[in-house]
């Protein structure tokens, strides 16, 4: 109560669900971390505690971005405390925090991509269920083939219902982020792993399966990322994650001459800016290439 977390997680219930979770956990490390040196509750909160906090967080080898990240969330916090009066001063404004690098996402190669969507059928074990076998891997292609060719973050894949596909008409409805709704193209290959998939879903329900549900695990629930990340690593040969097959999406359009704006559309994203660093990983790709295959390079 002295933190109060759960009434600042309500103040914020308008962003995406991913980033609450974020905010609260980094907020409740900090509080932890406070406590052990004997700072209970808000009003006791120095800025230079949360100085101090940081530079801790720097010496544990915490990556920038994810400093960053807590800086804002704490930014965040103790402006709301503020606001409410619950503190007299805002210890946390102008809070610096070392702004992260920005790093080029992974850009999946091709013959890596063969890897991870066309793997070849597996063997089944004597005994086992083939007809489950079956309805995993129909399940694992339709996961795959739809976060590369349609682009969708891992929380829209797995927030899908049945009512967001049109097969039909080859695209799908998604909730992004700040619940903002956009409906995106799906090629084929794309459309026809989902229609395997959805033939074999009955499979996979259970009594407690949720209904609208579109992706369904093992135990008949709906798919989280965690196992989408397990679908991902039994597939490719590589460490790789999930994200890396948006970012290869982007890519691989803005390589084969996509409109930057075009992109950021099917994207979700709010901002052009945030588009923009997949021209930044295009032009690195071309430039590979150009190395490798000019003969006065």
């Amino acid at each position: 109560m002295a933190w109060d977390l759960e009434a600042f997680s309500r103040s914020i219930g308008g962003r995406a669900p991913a980033t609450v979770r974020a905010y609260v956990t980094d907020l409740r490390a900090f509080c932890e971390w406070a406590e052990r040196g004997g700072v209970d509750e808000a009003r006791d909160v120095e800025r230079m505690l949360l100085r101090r906090y940081l530079a801790y967080l720097a010496t544990r080898r915490y990556a920038r971005t994810t400093i960053s990240r807590k800086a804002s969330a704490l930014r965040q916090y103790f402006a709301w405390q503020f606001r409410r009066g619950a503190i007299a001063e805002d210890p946390a404004r102008r809070l610096a925090a070392p702004s992260g690098r920005s790093r080029l996402p992974r850009v999946l190669e091709h013959r890596e991509l063969d890897a991870v969507l066309d793997p070849p059928a597996p063997v089944g074990a004597p005994g086992g269920d083939v007809g489950l076998a079956e309805a995993v891997r129909a399940r694992d292609d339709a996961v795959l083939e739809l976060l590369y060719g349609s682009g969708l973050r891992v929380a829209e894949l797995c927030g899908l219902d049945v009512d967001r596909l049109d097969l039909r008409g080859r695209t799908v409805t998604v909730l992004g982020k700040g619940s903002k709704e956009r409906r995106v193209p799906m090629h084929d290959r794309c459309t026809e792993a989902l229609g395997r998939w959805m033939a074999d879903r009955e499979r996979l329900q259970g009594p407690e399966s949720p209904g609208p549900a579109v992706f369904l695990n093992r135990r008949g629930r709906r798919l989280g990322p965690r196992d989408v990340r397990r679908i991902l690593d039994r597939r490719s040969p590589s460490p790789t994650h999930p994200h890396a097959l948006r970012h290869s999406f982007a890519t691989h359009l803005l390589d084969g001459g996509a409109d930057l704006r075009v992109v950021q559309e099917l994207l979700g994203h709010a901002s052009l800016q945030t588009t923009q660093v997949y021209t930044h990983v295009s032009k690195e790709r071309l430039l590979t290439v150009y190395g490798a295959t000019h003969p006065r390079a």
